[in-house]
């Protein structure tokens, strides 16, 4: 199975170890072999969206906090990002957030139920640009697939890079998954509710080119 993650070294801040420390117990989901009850999690029957690899986490707490009538349940493995975002979590008094630290193929292949997914949310994810790594890029086949499958219908799959060729890359991995169906000819148009992150600033200060990609979950 695909690795979706590279270990990354990273500053881990005083404040940050203190809201892992403080808030992991409230909101993080240890990883298991069966398959999650949401309702159970978050105490009410809302629907959820899976975001695959948070960062820092304030995109996430923002949309979550825009939308309080969703559920959020974010996959990261980065330590210092899971701290700054339960601290999130805590400052904005959200409810609506769950987080699982581990690797987010083995969480959905063995934690999420077919079929139980309004969305699913990558932004930025790492583009492996040497030519020799790009079998370890997260977003293609079968991996889509395994998305597409988690799904409700008419559901939708939603992703951001600014790295050109991942962004063709993952478009035609995409067209060509089964159950899965672009909303548009090719690249989406940007969605107004999703906030600017840091690293999309940085790409955008060296004239970068943001792309999105948005699938449509059909019926078979």
């Amino acid at each position: 199975m695909l690795k979706s993650f590279v270990i990354r070294t990273g500053r881990y801040t005083t404040a940050q170890k203190k809201a892992y420390e403080l808030f992991s117990d409230g909101f993080l989901i240890p990883f298991s072999q069966d398959f999650i009850d949401f309702e159970k999690i978050f105490y009410n029957k809302n629907d959820i969206t899976l975001e695959i690899g948070f960062g820092s986490g304030t995109a996430t707490a923002e949309i979550a906090q825009a939308n309080q009538n969703k559920n959020y349940l974010g996959i990261e493995v980065h330590r210092p990002g899971i701290g700054r975002l339960l601290w999130e979590i805590e400052k904005r008094k959200l409810s609506n957030i769950r987080i699982i630290e581990h690797d987010a193929a083995d969480v959905i292949e063995k934690m999420i139920p077919q079929g139980s997914l309004e969305a699913v949310h990558v932004f930025f994810p790492d583009p492996w640009p040497k030519k020799k790594h790009r079998k370890r890029r997260l977003i293609q086949k079968p991996f889509t697939e395994m998305l597409s499958d988690l799904l409700k219908e008419n559901g939708y799959f939603y992703m951001v890079t600014d790295w050109e060729d991942y962004a063709l890359h993952a478009l035609d991995e995409l067209k060509n998954s089964r159950g899965l169906k672009n909303a548009y000819k090719d690249f989406a148009e940007k969605r107004t509710w999703r906030p600017k992150t840091k690293f999309e600033e940085k790409g955008l200060a060296k004239d970068y080119t943001i792309r999105e990609l948005f699938f449509l979950r059909e019926t078979l």
